[in-house]
């Protein structure tokens, strides 16, 4: 989606020993094998032991010993570390963004069994900036990229801010997700504090992912993916798939897991920012600034320049190293990209759209498109130059059942680009749902559940309502219970929490009605990182379920 196979074609690892990324998140699992070698030192900032799960305070180590106080932890910051820098061309896993490059991440925990504050926050920042910080030790030299995958509501705090302004005028550029509330970014921090850039999700239709948070704080948008569907038919759901661990056992197993969320979108754009990074070491953050307001390294997907959706537009890897190369030098030469690469109809989609656009610089004439199956139509832009939206369009009429492939050429004055397409025809009908699930209210001080409700879907949809309930905060979810043994979200169970499995946002109820609490419920995808794993010192086995109340 955002064209990194042609970054990586002309990514050159010129910075002296590759970017470096401080991830501020829940901490790193330095043991996964396709993170072997990718962490480097590291700092624990949590200052609240109770919080810290691992007994101390401030201290070294950045080790994650899971959040999940009981249940299955989210090792939240070594997926969001795996889509930055997971190590690539070792036959195992997933892809980094900026794996071409020799990016290595500094992780820096901050969050914690319940969250995180502010002021660890802003700690981090600044010792990932070289900064005096509580830890009393100062990081030289610096960081590159800060990625902050975290968030809440509120107004961005004094120490927040001047953290962020240090760090920028110390030339590092920090990354910020925007926020999972369909929202208005504005309300939450650090989305709206200054001098950094704030990342909303698109969904693989390149549509602003239905949980992203928007508004005139967006800079720019990335993929943040959507598990609750699977529109490229490839029998996963369409979630960002990184790097993870399962501790519902007494071994911790290493896997790879979808996640969705602006989480995921933050660390795409802050992968790119090293690849820029490692290209011109001399980068910084008013170089960026220009290049975004420039359009010079995004694609305008919403309303013409800046809108509030997107911010400057989708970031273009391909584009972005161009840019970091070509600063001081003439520009680079014009280059045919269309996107997406690769369109899968499914079994019930009938059109979708190609985008025809020159990457590069100079002129560029697309002087034709041409499909390989009779079956497969193409509608052009009008354009004179051939650039713009490819409407692409299926008949499945008069075809048997089965799977069929086909595509898309375009020869242009720079380049050739081939798009792979894929349909199934089928006369099964499927609707999306997991079968009868139940729908849990939890306080979230006391971990007791104090409503359950049992659901059936109605074309894929399961309407819930929790009545009389007293003022307090509470956690919303929901998932199957195929075994009856009074607990949901066992393996091989569905599950869905508010606002994501990954990110599960406290509700607090105060004296009126809260309405439009959506979220999605699938069986959860893993899979197995195939060596490695470790012991869990608690020596309880840990469970990804929560309780039922019993039947009265």
């Amino acid at each position: 989606m955002i064209n990194l196979d042609l970054a990586w074609d002309i990514a050159t690892d010129v910075h002296p020993t590759g970017a470096r990324v401080a991830v501020i998140d829940t901490g790193s699992l330095p043991d996964h094998p396709d993170m072997a070698g990718q962490f480097t030192g590291g700092y624990d900032f949590i200052s609240d032991i109770s919080n810290s799960g691992d007994g101390d305070g401030v201290d070294s180590d950045p080790t994650d010993p899971g959040d999940g106080g009981g249940s299955a932890s989210s090792f939240h910051g070594t997926h969001v570390a795996g889509t930055i820098a997971a190590s690539t061309n070792n036959n195992l896993g997933v892809s980094g963004v900026s794996w071409k490059t020799g990016t290595k991440i500094v992780p820096l925990r901050v969050l914690g069994e319940f969250g995180g504050t502010s002021y660890d926050v802003a700690q981090a920042v600044r010792y990932a900036s070289g900064l005096d910080n509580v830890s009393g030790t100062v990081l030289t030299p610096a960081v590159d990229i800060i990625n902050l995958s975290l968030g809440g509501m509120g107004v961005c705090s004094a120490d927040q801010q001047a953290a962020f302004d240090a760090a920028r005028a110390a030339g590092v550029m920090v990354a910020v997700a925007a926020g999972n509330d369909s929202s208005n970014a504005n309300g939450f921090a650090p989305a709206n504090c200054d001098g950094i850039y704030t990342v909303s999700a698109v969904d693989p239709d390149l549509a602003l992912a239905w949980y992203s948070n928007y508004g005139d704080t967006v800079e720019v948008a990335a993929p943040g993916g959507d598990t609750s569907r699977d529109r490229d038919g490839d029998g996963y759901p369409d979630g960002v798939l990184s790097t993870l661990a399962d501790d519902t056992a007494s071994v911790l197993q290493y896997e790879y897991s979808f996640y969705q969320g602006t989480s995921m979108a933050g660390p795409h754009f802050a992968g790119v920012l090293a690849l820029m990074r490692s290209a011109n070491p001399l980068l910084t953050p008013a170089h960026i600034d220009a290049m975004l307001a420039g359009e010079n390294i995004t694609d305008d997907i919403g309303a013409a320049g800046r809108d509030d959706q997107f911010g400057w537009g989708l970031i273009n890897a391909r584009k972005a190293v161009a840019a970091a190369l070509d600063i001081g030098a003439d520009p680079p030469p014009a280059l045919l990209t269309v996107s997406p690469s690769r369109v899968n109809f499914g079994s019930s989609y009938t059109e979708s759209m190609l985008t025809a656009r020159n990457a590069g610089g100079g002129d560029l004439t697309v002087n034709s498109v041409s499909s390989s199956a009779s079956w497969l139509t193409i509608v052009g832009p009008g354009s004179t130059d051939g650039l713009g939206g490819y409407l692409l369009r299926v008949s499945r009429e008069g075809l048997s059942e089965g799977s069929y492939v086909a595509t898309v050429t375009f020869e242009s004055s720079s380049n050739r680009r081939v798009v792979e397409v894929a349909m199934l025809v089928q006369t099964t009908d499927f609707t999306a749902e997991v079968g009868p699930i139940y729908a849990l209210l939890v306080n979230n001080s006391t971990e007791e559940v104090v409503a359950e409700l049992p659901l059936t879907a109605l074309e894929g949809q399961y309407a819930y309502s929790f009545a009389d309930v007293p003022v307090g905060s509470y956690r919303i979810l929901a998932g199957s219970d195929f075994d009856n043994d009074l607990y949901i979200c066992d393996a091989g169970e569905a599950c869905g929490r508010y606002q994501t499995r990954s990110n599960p946002t406290v509700v607090t109820l105060v004296d009126a009605d809260l309405r439009g609490i959506d979220f999605s419920v699938e069986y959860e995808v893993s899979i197995a990182a195939g060596v490695g794993s470790a012991s869990i010192d608690s020596g309880q086995p840990r469970k990804e379920k929560t309780t039922r109340r019993q039947a009265e």
